[in-house]
């Protein structure tokens, strides 16, 4: 690997270390202000918000500007949104600027693999950083529920300053002013991402254009023999693993009676499993190969309802690591092989917002329909059965599509596998 592609992983490392803790910060926050548990469960998909409003232009941003500018330009928007929580901005809201600055990095963050690697290393390369990504989920969860918990936030408020009243008062506002220094750490290791020397795609006078052109790449993806399994398969995993995060804790509360400091030990053991399930993949897998890979997402979906009828933390744990281990294993190749497709077609900025685009779709849509669901009295268990059988059923027909395009495209679906073993072996 190239250099420069550790400081891609350290700054992606402590802003997504960052992003995780402050889910637990926010949902303190609310819990806090006595804030109704439907707007709890609210926090998913309002972080995804932006990422589906502004997928048509941060692409083509991505492409028009040094990637690791542009990174460093979205951890200080995501500054700017802790500060909001910090001077009294409705969590909500804050929060959804905290996923503006996201929606603005996640083009640049991937993109640029594609730039600084040739394709050979793609698979690999999504398995260290995805890797570390989850390694930063599973710290994240568990500083975050640690900053809120009860020991680490009584000593952090027992900091006074003199002459100086910081307005820092409850432990998830503790919480939110220690993760502004992981942003801060996270930027500076942007400032040192190398230039690639890809020549960058010059923006449109009119921006309005870019409406478009996003739908053009959004339908030449879809359209793709390849390109329409992988991003099928991957905005499915990741709408579900957006909205499990929550559920997660929500079923730990249910089933074994946790708070958010214990309940988020869990979401961590998730990760885990992902983790080492993505590192799996990358050391053993090839892009040709992802598309074998589709019944293990059915599996997902029985291991989530099954989940149902665990009531004994240490059964529990076990089993979330197989759970998450399976969908690492999965979503790994996958997301190689749409990068790849996406880089061949339109280049990597754009084709990573278009699947940022439909991932946090499937992530605010799922998630809403959980929210309103909670605010009519769905329970956990129920949550956990609806979004166990959305993963089976619609794993079940995306192979029954791909199975389709092999009997009745086979010529062309061969050919775009073969371009992806060449590539894999030469590029």
């Amino acid at each position: 690997m190239k250099r420069g592609f550790f400081t891609i992983m350290s700054a992606q490392f402590f802003s997504s270390l960052a992003d995780n803790a402050l889910f637990l910060a926010a949902l303190q926050l609310l819990k806090t202000a006595g804030a109704p548990s439907w707007q709890q469960a609210a926090l998913v998909p309002i972080f995804a918000l932006f990422y589906v409003v502004l997928a048509p232009f941060v692409g083509a941003i991505a492409d028009a500007y040094p990637k690791g500018k542009v990174m460093l330009f979205s951890n200080s928007i995501k500054v700017i949104g802790c500060l909001m929580m910090l001077f009294g901005t409705h969590p909500l809201m804050a929060y959804s600027i905290v996923g503006l600055g996201a929606a603005a990095y996640s083009p640049a963050k991937y993109g640029i693999l594609t730039e600084l690697l040739p394709a050979s290393q793609l698979v690999k390369a999504n398995g260290w950083i995805e890797g570390l990504t989850i390694a930063s989920i599973i710290l994240g969860v568990l500083l975050g529920g640690q900053l809120v918990g009860p020991s680490i936030s009584t000593w952090l408020l027992s900091f006074n300053f003199p002459f100086l009243d910081t307005g820092v008062d409850t432990p998830a506002e503790a919480a939110i002013a220690v993760l502004i220094s992981l942003y801060l750490l996270a930027a500076w290791f942007n400032t040192r991402i190398p230039l690639t020397g890809v020549p960058m795609r010059a923006l449109p006078r009119n921006i309005a254009s870019l409406l478009p052109d996003f739908w053009n790449c959004n339908m030449r993806l879809w359209r793709d023999r390849l390109g329409q399994i992988s991003l099928s398969t991957t905005t499915l995993f990741w709408g579900v693993s957006g909205n499990l995060r929550y559920i997660v804790l929500a079923w730990a509360a249910a089933a074994l009676g946790y708070n958010y400091t214990q309940g988020s030990a869990l979401v961590g053991v998730v990760a885990v499993g992902t983790a080492i399930g993505a590192v799996a993949a990358s050391m053993r897998l090839r892009l040709h190969q992802a598309v074998h890979l589709l019944p293990l997402g059915i599996a997902m979906g029985v291991l989530v309802i099954l989940l149902n009828f665990i009531d004994n933390v240490w059964l529990a744990a076990p089993f979330l690591v197989l759970l998450g281990g399976l969908g690492g294993f999965l979503v790994v190749p996958m997301n190689a092989l749409l990068q790849h497709r996406g880089h061949n077609l339109m280049g990597a900025g754009r084709s990573i917002a278009v699947q940022n685009f439909n991932e946090q779709a499937c992530i605010l849509g799922l998630g809403a329909v959980f929210t309103f669901s909670t605010r009519f009295g769905l329970s956990a268990f129920g949550a956990i059965t609806l979004f166990g059988v959305i993963v089976a059923g619609f794993m079940w027909l995306i192979k029954r599509w791909h199975a389709r395009n092999c009997r009745e495209h086979s010529a062309e679906v061969e050919h775009l596998l073969a371009i992806a073993r060449n590539d894999n072996l030469h590029g």
